[in-house]
């Protein structure tokens, strides 16, 4: 299954001025997440540690793995099998947006989009505790 794109972002509402890459900056704070959790899955466990200990060390941005490990897609293969179960409730799933994204907007409500949201840890670390709790309460079920 197919969580999200980038490219999916990238239509009639993507603003103009910026790179394709801001069109999963949201996806790729939300893939750290999972990075640091140790809910990705097996294929990049195997084919992408180089990439995944970057993250971790923050030398490089979940949005930054999301382009060079996930060709710019979010699928159900890049998680193990409890990172899709949560992703799947708390991201999306295939009838719907899940609260994610509901969240990232209200966290990063002061920018002129969320398009325009830096991908930066000072970010990241804003919206962590956030996707922490929503794990937290989703496991205690």
């Amino acid at each position: 299954m197919t969580y999200d794109r980038i490219d999916w972002h990238s239509g009639n509402n993507f603003p103009k001025e910026l790179p394709f890459e801001n069109g999963g900056i949201h996806i790729g704070m939300f893939l750290t997440w999972i990075i640091d959790n140790d809910l990705i899955g097996l294929l990049h466990l195997e084919n992408s540690k180089e990439s995944i200990k970057k993250v971790k060390n923050r030398e490089m941005t979940g949005t930054k793995f999301l382009i060079k490990e996930c060709d710019s897609k979010f699928w159900s293969e890049d998680l193990n099998e409890e990172g899709n179960k949560f992703t799947n409730s708390y991201y999306a799933n295939e009838n719907d947006y899940g609260q994610y994204i509901d969240d990232y907007s209200e966290v990063f409500n002061h920018y002129k989009t969320l398009y325009h949201v830096d991908d930066n840890w000072e970010n990241y670390n804003k919206i962590e505790p956030i996707i922490t709790k929503r794990y937290s309460a989703w496991k205690n079920k």
